[in-house]
Parts: C-alpha cells; sequence; structure tokens
C-alpha cells in the first residue's frame, strides 16, 4: 500500500529557515504554469489552461537535511491587487516570465520587478535598491519562429546592476535552459542546488516515511544505489490561508519581529 503524505510540514519537523516560496509571476499566456510543469513533473502540457492561482509544495531530503519549497503558480490577470501583495511578500524567490514576442509582457514583468523590490524593502526597512530579492527573468518561447519584440539590449538593462537578479531565454517546451535556470535561481537564493530538477532523484509518496529520519538519508539506497538528494511531491497540498501566511512573513522578516500593524499596512 502506498503511503499518503500529511501537506503539512509539521509532521516532518521542518525547520523554518529550510521551508522557502517560490513565485511565479508574469502576464498571460506567457508559459507560466509550463515551467512550472518542468520542474515538478518533467514534462509539457500543450493545452493551455488559464491559472488563477495554482499551489504546489516539494519536499527534499539533501545530504541528510529537509527541506520545503513551496511553489506558488500566479494569474497574469491578478484581479485581486491584495493578493499579489501577500504573494510577493511571501514569496523568499521568484522567477518572472514574459513571452519573447510580446512587447506587453515585457513591460508586465518590468513592473514586476520594481513591485517587488519596492514591497519587499518596505517589508524589510531597506532600499529598494539593497532589497537582496534574488530572482530570474524567462524569455519564454524561444522554441519556435516569432518576431522578436524584445531586444537584448533592453534585458541587459533590466538586469544590470543586480547581482541577486538573472536573465536567461528559455523553452518549456523543449526544456531549453529550463534546469540551468533553477540552478542559478537556487545558488542566487544560496539553496542546495540540488533543488534543481535534474539533481536529485525524484520518487514517490511511498518513500515519504524516509523523512522521518533525516539522519539516516546518506545511509539510504534507492534501487540498489547511493542517494544524498532526492524530491518527493506533495501530493495533497493546499493554499495556507492568510493567517498563515502572515506568520510566515513575520518569520521570515529580517529581525523576526515586525508587528501586526505593518504586516496589515504592507499588504493594504
Amino acid at each position: 500500500m502506498i503511503k499518503k503524505m500529511a501537506p503539512t510540514e509539521n509532521e516532518f519537523d521542518i525547520p523554518a529557515k529550510n521551508c522557502y516560496r517560490m513565485v511565479i509571476l508574469g502576464s498571460t499566456k506567457v508559459g507560466k504554469s509550463a515551467i512550472v510543469s518542468r520542474f515538478l513533473y518533467g514534462k509539457f502540457e500543450d493545452q493551455y489552461t488559464p491559472t488563477i492561482e495554482d499551489f504546489h509544495r516539494k519536499l527534499y531530503s539533501i545530504k541528510g537535511d529537509v527541506y520545503q519549497l513551496d511553489i506558488l503558480d500566479t494569474s497574469g490577470n491578478h484581479p485581486f491587487p491584495a493578493m499579489r501583495r501577500l504573494s510577493i511578500l511571501t514569496g523568499d524567490v521568484f522567477i518572472l516570465v514574459f513571452s519573447l514576442d510580446s512587447r506587453e509582457s515585457f513591460e508586465e514583468v518590468k513592473r514586476l520587478k520594481r513591485q517587488i523590490f519596492e514591497t519587499k524593502s518596505l517589508l524589510k526597512n531597506k532600499t529598494k535598491e539593497n532589497a537582496d530579492v534574488p530572482l530570474v527573468i524567462c524569455g519564454n518561447k524561444g522554441d519556435r519562429e516569432f518576431y522578436r519584440q524584445v531586444q537584448r539590449h533592453e534585458i541587459d538593462a533590466l538586469v544590470a546592476g543586480d547581482e541577486q537578479c538573472a536573465y536567461f531565454e528559455i523553452s518549456a517546451k523543449r526544456n531549453t535552459n529550463v534546469d540551468v535556470m533553477f540552478q542559478r535561481l537556487f545558488t542566487l537564493a544560496k539553496l542546495p542546488h540540488e533543488m534543481s530538477p535534474d539533481l536529485h532523484r525524484k520518487v514517490s509518496v511511498q518513500y515519504s516515511d524516509m523523512l522521518h529520519r533525516s539522519k539516516s538519508f546518506k545511509s539510504k539506497k534507492l534501487k540498489g544505489e547511493a542517494c544524498d538528494a532526492y524530491g518527493i511531491l506533495a501530493p495533497f497540498a493546499r493554499r495556507p490561508s492568510v493567517h498563515s501566511d502572515l506568520m510566515y512573513i513575520k518569520e521570515k522578516a529580517v529581525g523576526g519581529g515586525q508587528s501586526k500593524d505593518k504586516e496589515r499596512c504592507v499588504i493594504c
């Protein structure tokens, strides 16, 4: 019988310092969900389905430590500005996606980058030039013939001078540069690079009980091979409540002691 894994991290006693949230932002139809599908399942879905907001959770065992990565795939329409702001506040690492044949989607990424830095600097009491936000900008849909509406010098200007920002031209359809993009993102965030899709063993939920025994990870073997990095997709993960998100923000905030009034202010 396959063991079902509980959706909460509390059962596995994962320390807060090992819990992170990755937020994917961008206009509609630029390929955000396709990138998430590549990350989680290693496949590409041809059929387009509009995203309202999708939440996923992946648990990792990496060299004896347990990590939790929440993935928030946001809507390109952002009908609720307060929720968009909350998504930014709870994000630890970001992927901003535009389509290389869409000037409008690139302009949206520019706006999003400004909003992320302004929001994070308010929370951390820093200037927006020194907000220390690890993010990657992706120019997607490089797999097809198109009229390029965004020139490389414009992209270079957007990332220039920001050591926490990188740019990649990718194809989610052909899986071009997707893995290397994730590796760079995790490096920027000082997270284990084994979180990248091609650098850990993907195992099913029947191995979830191994997460309870982190001290034995280094000696565990799967299919006769030594394994020191693997990931399990939590099948029943649900988007945390607003209250839980506010607690997450408070715990992650620099200094660890933002007041409730401050929390309310930054999502207004």
